[in-house]
């Protein structure tokens, strides 16, 4: 392992992410090195880890290599595997945009939930030094058939099942203090429904079209934001609201606020959904190798 490991810190709505370049897929990273770099007071902290490796070079992105030259090889911040995390390719897309293997405009990014579109919008044109926005084509939903309940303490709710590449269940409640501290999974009934745990999203009205989230993240607890989870929210209020674009024609914009921030997610009616937001780089160095390896043996 070199001596010296770059990486970079970065956030979207809040969703933070230790960022490592590794262009050729050299540097090992099991998942207890992982959850060390994620670590909040050990590490250098973040809700994920963002692995950035060229497609060709890794073996789960390979097929992908032809479409997307880039694969975002996603960890939680427990070292675990995830399939998707739409935060995370957006601060992924900013990432490929400084370091100048991408820029303004239509990127494409692998995944372990299949190639992603991305759009990088133009900084403001008035003069203002904010970066664009992130739009991340997010693909079509899955809405498994079955009844899901989740629970927390003395109350429970029916929740809808949503894959968005990886498991949801969405649960609209009165107060979201009702999710109670979401240091733990929420329990979820029947266990069937999510075999490999599921992201758990609680959900508030604020207007037309205007909702407020709190989520359990799998792998992470709670976070200040989560991609997929305000996508899966969006499509579950719009089958509420009887706004299904399948069904009226119509797309669905619904503005989902997190607590780090607020995303815009459309549904088209041809099922395709795209979630758009801020992604900021903060802050970048090296990490100390040595200690890295002692994650690693």
């Amino acid at each position: 392992m070199s001596t010296r490991i770059a990486f970079l810190k970065g956030h979207g709505t809040e969703n933070d992410f230790v960022i490592v370049p590794d262009p050729e897929n050299v540097i090992d990273l099991p998942p207890a090195a992982v959850a060390a770099l994620c670590d909040r007071r050990a590490g250098i902290g973040g809700d994920g880890l963002l692995h950035v490796v060229r497609s060709a070079a890794h073996p789960e992105a390979k097929g992908m290599a032809a479409e997307a030259e880039w694969f975002m090889d996603y960890r939680n911040g427990d070292g675990s595997i995830a399939e998707m995390c739409g935060n995370g390719v957006r601060v992924f897309a900013r990432y490929l945009q400084r370091a100048g293997h991408a820029a303004e405009g239509d990127l494409a990014v692998a995944t372990r939930g299949g190639v992603k579109t991305v759009h990088i919008a133009k900084t403001a044109a008035n003069g203002g030094s904010a970066e664009g926005d992130v739009t991340v084509g997010m693909g079509k939903a899955l809405l498994p058939e079955g009844d899901v309940t989740v629970s927390v303490a003395e109350r429970s709710w029916p929740a809808r099942n949503v894959n968005m590449g990886n498991p949801h269940a969405v649960a609209f409640v009165d107060d979201l203090a009702h999710a109670g501290d979401l240091y733990s999974a929420p329990p979820f009934s029947p266990a069937s429904a999510y075999p490999d745990g599921v992201n758990v999203e609680f959900v508030v009205d604020r207007g037309p079209r205007h909702v407020a989230l709190r989520v359990h993240e799998r792998g992470a607890g709670e976070t200040r934001s989560c991609g997929t989870g305000a996508c899966a929210v969006a499509v579950a209020a719009a089958r509420r609201d009887g706004a299904d674009p399948g069904v009226t024609g119509a797309p669905a914009t619904y503005t989902v606020d997190v607590p780090g921030g607020t995303l815009v997610i459309t549904e088209r009616p041809d099922g395709e959904i795209e979630m758009t937001g801020p992604a900021v780089i903060v802050a970048e160095g090296e990490i100390d190798a040595e200690w890295l390896e002692t994650f690693v043996r």
